[in-house]
């Protein structure tokens, strides 16, 4: 039986801000403040499922498939947000993570009318983009019942893609089509139906903890640094100049040296400074250490024993 709209637990009135329009504008913060607070709680108590939807996409990086992010208006972008900041943080290649929205780029600034009510859409998209079994597919929709991201999940499953559905209702289309359903039910929004406040913040956690935990799974931190960061501004290569000096004890210019050497790349720098080898070497060392600093350097200081 289909969901009306007007039963989700997102279009709910929200009884604590039924006043908010004869509020100052403290009395309004301070609400909003409180309500995001149930953010937190609705995502503890979905931890678990979360974190077997990101060792399924650990999974499927690591033996060489994407992830697509798929969705319509905010959900939507939240999915291209997440895949925006991957290449910049992690190093990552651009066709790694993928954020697709309903109604294409152009969605992004500007609302594409009813984009979000052609499953063929969502199908389409991901056909363009040559999904392949090696994949995943994250279909994020806050009401759980999006047209365009149940027809690109159902494609999905029909070739054996694995696909994992997030959204802010309970049993809902999505997360009874998904193989992974994550439901961050957050309650009614301070302003009725507008999931682009708790549910989204919600979903924006969420997306973090999937591509920050896989990437760290893969390689790209050394205890909690960001040490496969891309230093492209002034700022990065200063960060990745004063990793290089807290993680191996090295002085500056030995940092900026070493940083210099690999043409700003600090994987190798950890290597060559902290086993003593050429830059030639810590690759060849990462390489066969599948990516890990730790074991690289591991394997370099045994050669060297």
């Amino acid at each position: 039986m289909e969901i009306k709209l007007s039963e989700l637990i997102t279009e709910q009135v929200n009884e604590n801000s039924k006043d908010i329009d004869q509020m100052s504008t403290l009395q309004m913060i301070q609400l909003m403040n409180e309500e995001d607070e149930k953010v937190i709680e609705a995502i503890q108590s979905v931890v678990p499922s979360i974190a077997e939807a990101t060792d399924q996409i650990h999974h499927a990086l690591q033996q060489g498939g994407r992830l697509f992010y798929i969705g319509a208006g905010t959900s939507g972008r939240l999915g291209v947000l997440d895949a925006a900041e991957c290449p910049p943080t992690f190093y990552t290649p651009t066709e790694m993570v993928q954020g697709i929205i309903a109604g294409g780029n152009q969605a992004m600034f500007v609302a594409v009318e009813g984009a979000e009510d052609d499953p063929e859409g969502g199908a389409q998209d991901l056909k363009e983009r040559k999904l392949t079994t090696k994949d995943i597919v994250v279909g994020i929709a806050a009401s759980g019942r999006t047209p365009y991201v149940i027809g690109a999940l159902e494609y999905a499953r029909s070739i054996g893609v694995k696909t994992i559905g997030l959204t802010s209702n309970h049993d809902t289309p999505i997360g009874k089509l998904a193989d992974y359903s994550i439901e961050v039910v957050v309650g009614p929004e301070v302003l009725t139906g507008s999931t682009r406040l708790k549910a989204a913040t919600a979903h924006k956690m969420v997306l973090n903890m999937f591509t920050t935990v896989s990437m760290i799974k893969m390689g790209k931190a050394y205890e909690n640094l960001m040490i496969d960061v891309q230093p492209t501004n002034s700022k990065l290569v200063d960060r990745a100049r004063t990793m290089l000096m807290t993680i191996t004890g090295k002085t500056f210019e030995e940092a900026k040296k070493a940083l210099e050497e690999t043409n700003l790349k600090v994987k190798p720098a950890i290597v060559m400074l902290e086993a003593e080898v050429s830059y030639e070497e810590a690759v060849a060392y990462i390489d066969q250490a599948k990516g890990f600093v730790r074991k690289a350097i591991e394997l370099a200081q045994q050669s060297n024993a």
